[in-house]
């Protein structure tokens, strides 16, 4: 989770106070900024906001920063989906990292799923698969950023383009359900294929019948 803040500031020897507002912020920056103005004694007010506009005071969020000690955080995924017509079998994929307890962790996934109509659909029932492992994982109250080589996908997950298809909004709509219940942030953005081969893998080998599911501590 992101937060901005906005403060009145008083100048030495002057009566007049000044409104600033910071951009969005990491919650340990926002901490630091906070307690480096309220040092200099001439911080008058200052108020909290996360990305959807709710406000938090500080002690909320000191609370919540201890909570985070424990949690995943700094949260990539990279999802695929791949579709094979002649079965009408899709194969998705999901790499995702982060860092845990001061460590970079990465999990990798794959699943093979029927009832899918086309590379789209599989591309975000692969986001929809993702968001049920950060679940597992007990990610929640933070921002998250999905990569895909999907335009559709992409743009559609991220409210940019409409969708007509009902097949689509299904998963959409679980989408959406499940980012409210996690109460996540999610960025979604385009990447070229050959940033994707990692989860384009996973996604062929769940079409070819392989199952890959494992954890593993990484360099970075």
């Amino acid at each position: 989770m992101k937060i901005r803040i906005e403060w009145y500031y008083q100048l030495p020897k002057g009566k007049m106070t000044y409104f600033m507002k910071s951009e969005f912020m990491l919650l340990k920056e926002v901490l630091l900024l906070s307690d480096d103005l309220e040092k200099s004694g001439r911080l008058k007010s200052i108020e909290y906001y996360d990305e959807d506009d709710r406000s938090w005071t500080k002690k909320e969020l000191i609370k919540l920063s201890k909570i985070h000690e424990t949690e995943p955080q700094d949260v990539r995924i990279y999802v695929d989906g791949g579709f094979d017509k002649k079965s009408k079998l899709a194969g998705l994929g999901i790499v995702i990292y982060f860092t845990q307890h001061k460590k970079n962790w990465r999990i990798r996934r794959n699943e093979q799923i029927e009832y899918i109509a086309d590379n789209n659909e599989a591309e975000l029932a692969a986001m929809h698969l993702a968001l049920q492992m950060l679940e597992e994982e007990e990610v929640r109250h933070q921002t998250i950023t999905f990569y895909s080589d999907s335009q559709v996908a992409v743009n559609q997950a991220s409210g940019e383009w409409p969708s007509y298809e009902d097949h689509y909004n299904l998963w959409l709509n679980k989408i959406d359900e499940l980012k409210q219940k996690l109460k996540l942030t999610c960025e979604f953005i385009q990447i070229d294929r050959k940033e994707n081969k990692e989860a384009d893998q996973l996604a062929n080998q769940a079409l070819a019948g392989i199952e890959i599911s494992g954890k593993k501590e990484t360099s970075s």
